[in-house]
């Protein structure tokens, strides 16, 4: 699993960082920032959570 996010899409909710907090993270405005775009495979069900509950889907998970 790859994950991609779209920046300009984020309204600095912070759900992602919530559920992920290990993949995610915010800037000092509170845009989503990726700590890792591959996140081991026993975080990707914490992954799916966080682009689930991101309010605008801003959050893209890529299979490989």
């Amino acid at each position: 699993m790859r994950v991609e996010v779209e920046q300009p899409k984020c309204v600095a909710s912070g759900q992602c960082v919530l559920a992920a907090p290990d993949v995610f993270d915010q800037d000092d405005d509170g845009i989503v920032e990726i700590l890792t775009d591959r996140p081991a495979a026993d975080r990707h069900d914490d992954v799916k959570e966080a682009a689930a509950l991101c309010p605008a889907a801003a959050i893209r998970l890529v299979s490989e």
